[in-house]
């Protein structure tokens, strides 16, 4: 019994000291981005501002005119392209997993096949099919080639290889048609799987540097990824300004991680590898 305390008693000084020195360089930004500049190059580590400020917040938005237009820029297109994946990916893994179709055997290799590819390898045919839709620089080219992922396609018929089909069956007997089915009976039991998506591709395309990168040229178009890259060095030696810029950056997507995290563990779960 002894050893068995010993070693959770090590095992949980490791865990905390992981966690605190993970935590500590987050809270000491969120810290100096209240602070004034003074105070932050003084040096000093200490969690509380001397002064505590909201001028720094004010001054990214107000003296600089493009940062809330970047702000939205990631704002819009991040909400889309998560609203298109839940839909497409949703119903290309439930067609997978539940409707027998000529092909379906070839798709779902290719879709396999896709997860083999690194994203690198597409961004020059990506980019030069935008080029010909006359699609850069624009919003649809910063969101309609991510509106499906062949990863969450196969996430999401994963997990309706294991829904219950005795639900969809007693769906169909009250009269309900497939798509009836689909959206009234198994969309809302999919909340655990959508929730894990939602969380994963609202990070990666809030943080998304390098598509936007090739895809957008006017600083107007800017998501904030592009645009900190611009701040960073318009205000190299403003750390107040680029610590408020990165706290704006970083807390949309933690919210989201809170709000869909207790959804997350369980949506990671139900997609297993059966089938």
């Amino acid at each position: 019994m002894k050893d068995k305390l010993y070693l959770k008693i090590i095992l949980y000084s490791v865990l905390i000291s992981y966690a605190i020195a993970t935590f500590f360089p987050f809270a000491w930004a969120l810290s100096a981005s209240f602070k004034p500049l003074d105070e932050i190059v003084a040096g000093g580590l200490n969690l509380i501002p001397e002064y505590f400020t909201f001028k720094n917040y004010e001054a990214i938005f107000l003296k600089s005119p493009l940062f809330g237009r970047w702000f939205l820029n990631s704002v819009f297109v991040a909400i889309f392209v998560t609203v298109f994946n839940l839909l497409f990916n949703s119903m290309a893994g439930y067609a997978l997993a539940r409707i027998n179709f000529p092909g379906q055997s070839l798709l779902f290799g290719i879709i396999i096949a896709v997860l083999l590819v690194p994203a690198q390898v597409t961004l020059i045919p990506s980019y030069l099919i935008l080029k010909y839709l006359g699609w850069l620089n624009t919003y649809q080219g910063l969101i309609l080639p991510n509106a499906a992922n062949a990863t969450f396609i196969f996430m999401m018929r994963q997990f309706f290889v294991n829904f219950p089909k005795e639900l969809e069956e007693a769906a169909a007997l009250d009269g309900l048609s497939r798509w009836e089915i689909f959206v009234r009976v198994v969309l809302p039991l999919a909340k655990p799987a959508l929730a894990a998506q939602t969380i994963f591709i609202f990070m990666n395309s809030w943080n998304n540097f390098l598509m936007p990168l090739i895809i957008v040229s006017s600083p107007e178009m800017f998501t904030l990824p592009l645009g900190l890259n611009t701040f960073k060095g318009l205000y190299i030696s403003y750390w107040n300004y680029i610590m408020a810029a990165s706290m704006v950056f970083t807390l949309p997507a933690l919210v989201i991680y809170a709000f869909f995290n207790r959804y997350f563990v369980s949506g990671m779960l139900f997609t297993g590898t059966k089938g």
